[in-house]
């Protein structure tokens, strides 16, 4: 026994026999948490689920549908026995300085209150009158049956029967007595139980109750018709304390401030004539939080400055109406239309309202900006496509970003440049400073002749920043780039823009993200259409529409990128813009590129032909003979002045001055003089062939002589 014990003393645990210890140590039992812990947790879980907040909103909900109802009931009933809402009117009238209507409302009052009193007096006469009425009625009504009863003790013989109808009348009146007496006491019992489920339902009618309480669906006012209440309730909580206090002051007349509420194409529209204290900038400035308190994103809220003062036009879109494609142009789907630069206008797309927007062209320079990839180029083709109609319009293109969008008018314009490369800046310049060769020419031909008429001549940058942009400098160590006196590209679009348009010389301009360093003041100034798509900032909208139109509403900086390609707002006389406004948003018709090519071809079959420039070259020694060959193309025969026009596009120094007696000169006693064609005089394609060949061959000849 003892050795045994001796033994257990001595002996060394080993490691796997620490390991129970080691697990006892492990399932120690955890910390006991008081009751009053385990029960305070499971309170909070069932206060914060979802079902008990789910009921607790809907309790709240119940009993302020009650209590709004009681109050939305008394106060219908105020108003309809007293003259308070002729006050509120009268007040609301007041406010906002229209004093007609604030008399208006005064003698409408006076009426109600001389109504009232009528209607009190003829009370007070009532019970005499009642008492009159009832004995008289009483004696006739006897005298009546008691006849009726003689007559029948008469047929009958029985003098009982006399009466049988006055007793038949009393037991009717018994009747109702017993009738009544049964249906009393339930009505007494279920009256006031039927009398607050229709006050609850009034309350309910209304949404009586706060907005958190309300269910989710109808916490969401996203959608829902504009309406005068929802506009004056967005106009209070806008978070302008003078015009919440002049609402306020109002009640419930707040309605006074807004006309009536019309429907313009895809939403509506109406002006709010702002109280006494309020500026028209405090609304723009909260279009994003006006938008929202009327259930819409910010844009589809327009807010524009009309004529009358201290009044803001709203137009509201139906919610998402603005994300829906517009239809296409009508110069797809209609192929017989042709164009009148003169007196048409070109069908662009539409306004806010629905209605088509045309613009017009006519001796009106043009500048179409916006960020990258919003739709410059496509708006900007468009109304070149509808140009294009008319036979008599002449074409001169400039696409420096040089990816096609421009390559159908190939074989329509004079000069197609494509291309961002320095070199095609450098043909761009020179394209541009060829329009002012030709506006010179025509200025002075216009000297000679004040009723001489000319052919429009468009002009067409597209890109133009990078000509702007351009550090390259010409032979001189002048830069073809810029926007200082010295620069070839600036100077020449000056010169344009001063005295282009009288003679029928336009410029259009497409610029991405406008800038002083991209689009210089005096430039974007020039243009007398500016229309921008989605910019990035209000000092860029300023740059691209000026001042005036963003002060007066225009917003293409809250245009959203990429969402409303296409969109673009436009300032200009030549389009349809409503009376008081200073811009139009105009939702612009998409055209793809073989719709394009399919427009160009009908434009193509309205003229003769046309032999179309890929470089500019000017300063270099010319052959006239052999130039005229190449301006005639293809066509056996061209008009001489068309002749003119693309000899001076082909090079403006060298042809830009000419005259019929220039081409006369050249081609006299060459075989290949103009001749009359249909009473216009044209240059033959054949015959000038045949001179250079014979020429050729009379130089090989003295050559080998």
């Amino acid at each position: 026994m003892s050795d045994n014990v001796v033994h257990l003393h001595k002996h060394t645990p080993t490691p796997a026999e620490d390991r129970p210890t080691l697990a006892v140590v492990e399932a120690a039992p955890a910390p006991v948490v008081p009751l009053w812990v385990r029960s305070g947790r499971a309170v909070k879980a069932a206060v914060t689920h979802e079902r008990t907040k789910a009921a607790a909103r809907a309790v709240v909900r119940h009993n302020m549908y009650l209590v709004g109802g009681v109050r939305i009931v008394a106060r219908r009933t105020w108003d309809s026995r007293t003259t308070a809402r002729y006050e509120r009117m009268l007040r609301a009238a007041e406010a906002a300085g229209n004093y007609e209507v604030a008399a208006e409302w005064e003698e409408r009052g006076q009426r109600f209150r001389e109504a009232r009193h009528r209607r009190r007096m003829d009370l007070l006469r009532a019970p005499a009158a009642a008492a009159k009425g009832a004995v008289v009625g009483t004696g006739v009504g006897m005298g009546t049956l008691v006849g009726l009863g003689v007559v029948l003790a008469c047929a009958t013989k029985d003098v009982t029967d006399v009466v049988t109808p006055l007793m038949a009348v009393v037991e009717f009146i018994r009747l109702l007595i017993t009738i009544v007496t049964i249906v009393w006491g339930p009505l007494v019992s279920i009256g006031p139980i039927l009398a607050l489920l229709g006050l609850w339902a009034v309350g309910r009618h209304q949404q009586a109750a706060p907005t958190w309480a309300l269910p989710a669906n109808a916490r969401s006012s996203e959608g829902d018709p504009i309406t005068p209440s929802i506009v004056v309730k967005a106009l209070r909580d806008l978070g302008v304390s003078a015009l919440r206090n002049a609402i306020k002051e109002m009640g419930d007349a707040g309605a006074s401030m807004l006309s009536p509420i019309v429907i313009a194409g895809c939403g509506v529209e109406l002006d709010v004539t702002l109280p006494s204290g309020v500026s028209t900038i405090e609304v723009q400035n909260r279009r994003r939080k006006l938008a929202e308190n009327l259930g819409r994103h910010e844009h589809e809220v327009f807010i524009t400055i009309p004529e009358a003062a201290r009044t803001v036009r709203l137009w509201i879109a139906d919610s998402g109406a603005l994300d829906e494609p517009i239809g296409p142009s009508p110069l797809v789907t209609d192929e017989t239309m042709t164009a009148d630069y003169k007196k048409g206008r070109a069908p662009w797309g539409q306004d806010l309202r629905g209605d088509a927007a045309a613009l017009s062209l006519f001796q009106r320079h043009l500048l179409v900006t916006g960020l990258s990839n919003q739709g410059k180029t496509a708006s900007l083709r468009a109304l070149a496509l509808w140009a294009a109609l008319d036979r008599t319009v002449e074409f001169r293109i400039a696409d420096l970003k040089g990816v096609g969008d421009w390559a159908m008018f190939d074989g329509l314009a004079t000069v197609l440049i494509q291309g961002p490369a320095d070199e095609n800046v450098i043909d761009a310049t020179e394209m541009v400073e060829g329009l002012v060769v030709e506006m010179n020419r025509r200025i002075e031909a216009r000297r000679r002749d004040p009723k001489a008429v000319f052919a429009p001549l468009i002009g067409i940058v597209d890109e133009a920043q990078v000509a702007f942009m351009c550090p390259v400098k010409d032979k001189e160590n002048r830069p073809y780039g810029g926007s200082k006196a010295t620069s070839r590209y600036f100077m020449a679009v000056r010169k344009v823009h001063n005295q282009g348009r009288a003679v029928d010389v336009i410029l259009w301009e497409g610029t991405q993200d406008p800038t002083d360093q991209n689009l210089p003041k005096l430039v974007r100034e020039g243009a007398h259409t500016r229309a921008s798509l989605a910019l990035g900032t209000e000092s860029q909208a300023r740059m691209a529409l000026g001042d005036k139109a963003v002060d007066g509403g225009a917003a293409p900086h809250l245009l959203r990128q990429g969402l409303d390609k296409g969109t673009l707002v436009v300032a200009s006389d030549g389009i349809q813009i409503p009376k008081g406004q200073s811009s139009l948003t105009v939702r612009t018709h998409y055209i793809d590129d073989d719709q394009a090519e399919a427009i160009i071809s009908r434009a193509k079959a309205l003229r003769d032909g046309v032999t179309t420039l890929t470089v500019v070259d000017q300063g270099e020694e010319r052959d006239p003979l052999a130039d005229i060959a190449t301006v005639l193309g293809d066509s056996s025969r061209v008009l001489t002045q068309d002749v003119l026009k693309r000899l001076a596009a082909l090079d403006a120094d060298a042809y830009g001055g000419w005259s019929f007696l220039d081409l006369k000169r050249v081609l006299g006693g060459t075989g290949a003089e103009p001749y009359k064609s249909d009473g216009r005089m044209v240059v033959g394609r054949d015959r000038v062939q045949r001179a250079l060949t014979q020429r050729d061959e009379d130089d090989s000849a003295s050559a080998a002589g």
